[in-house]
């Protein structure tokens, strides 16, 4: 990866600096935008950004939280004056074709640049558009290599899949966790077989030994027992489960009825689990998981802080990269001179080069010194928490 430099970490610096001398201002992330509307913060004159994810369905957790991350940003860009932005979200419902319904309906509204799509589904259907339509986009959150591959318009502030299969099994070895694994994944699901993949094959490598390899055909899923018995059959010290918290909460309460408790260690799908609704977070106790965001760590108590008063709830890694991403952009549009005239294609090839160019990085909340490489793919520095006492703790 890149050589990184910090030429563009005064811009979060300064954006800190004026949020919180003017967080008393009114319209400054009071409300989230409206589903489907362009936020109304900007001026006239603004650099008009589309977005795309679920704000309805089972995965609008993420939609939701993303948006609302982008809108804290976009509000405060707005405040400090000078360039401004329009963020108008569309909801896609986590479908790939109603993806490509929204990217069309924000090419119609004049977009000049694409903030996501949240999940991958959609993000590779809509990421095969805006290659050939020449947009730039950038997605919080869609971590598949699929996502990005072939296309040099297409960059990600998530982690991709195989990164995170192979850092999970470095930390796993290199920290003694466990010697037998079982691994539990979705194989309907792009994002949960990819980092299950690189996870079994860096397991191997580190000399791991995968005692159990079970799957799920999607996250309706109910019943976990078989699986589990599996893992517990063959000894398995630690379950690797590389899915989302609503099938991840379902076993861990079935694993608790078989009386299995083995360590459970999870990826960034994973983060959300100790805030969904009606769920036992004393399952949750010593749960293990990788994410770039803690909410609990001290430099995110502003964003949080802002978050909290808006949304009323503490936010999660989605949101924390849907922050992270608009402030990316900012960086990259005062890099490259883009004005709110610019036609998406010039807007495209000039954010490209400056994503790409060797002197560019970004301070965020999910990273310092995030640089990216001509293949889309972010360079930072991962994070492992574990749930203590109903609470991440940074390990």
């Amino acid at each position: 990866m890149m050589k990184k430099k910090n030429v563009c970490s005064f811009v979060l610096a300064a954006a800190m600096v004026a949020t919180l001398a003017g967080c008393g201002n009114s319209g400054a992330s009071s409300t989230p935008a409206a589903s489907g509307s362009a936020s109304g913060s900007a001026s006239a004159a603004a650099i008009k950004i589309g977005g795309i994810g679920p704000l309805t369905g089972g995965a609008a957790t993420y939609g939701i939280a993303t948006r609302n991350g982008a809108q804290i940003a976009v509000d405060e860009i707005n405040a400090m004056g000078g360039m401004q932005f329009e963020l108008n979200f569309q909801d896609d419902e986590a479908d790939p074709e109603k993806g490509v319904n929204a990217y069309h309906t924000l090419q119609d509204w004049g977009m000049q640049l694409l903030y996501g799509c949240t999940t991958t589904g959609s993000c590779v259907n809509v990421a095969a558009e805006t290659y050939g339509d020449r947009y730039f986009q950038l997605t919080p959150s869609a971590s598949s290599t699929d996502v990005t591959n072939g296309k040099d318009n297409v960059f990600q502030v998530c982690f991709t899949d195989p990164g995170q299969g192979v850092t999970a099994a470095d930390y796993v070895a290199e920290q003694g966790l466990a010697k037998k694994v079982a691994v539990l994944y979705n194989n309907g699901d792009a994002y949960s077989t990819g980092i299950a993949t690189a996870f079994t094959a860096e397991a191997a490598a580190k000399g791991l030994e995968v005692v159990s390899n079970t799957t799920f055909p999607d996250d309706t899923n109910s019943d976990f027992s078989v699986q589990l018995a599996d893992a517990k059959n063959n000894g398995a010290e630690l379950v690797f489960m590389p899915i989302y918290y609503t099938p991840a909460s379902l076993v861990l309460n079935q694993a608790k009825s078989m009386d299995y408790s083995p360590i459970f260690f999870g990826g960034d799908g994973m983060d959300g689990i100790l805030t969904m609704e009606g769920f036992d977070t004393t399952l949750a106790e010593g749960l293990m998981l990788m994410t770039p965001f803690n909410a609990s760590d001290a430099g995110a108590a502003d964003f949080v802080s802002k978050y909290q008063a808006a949304y009323g709830e503490t936010p999660n890694q989605f949101a924390a990269d849907g922050y992270d991403c608009i402030y990316a952009i900012y960086a990259a549009c005062q890099k490259a001179g883009i004005t709110a005239d610019m036609g998406h294609e010039d807007v495209c090839e000039a954010m490209i080069e400056a994503f790409t160019a060797s002197d560019f990085s970004v301070d965020g909340l999910t990273g310092a010194g995030m640089t990216w490489g001509t293949n889309g793919e972010v360079s930072k520095a991962p994070v492992v928490v574990k749930v203590e006492n109903g609470a991440y703790a940074t390990l």
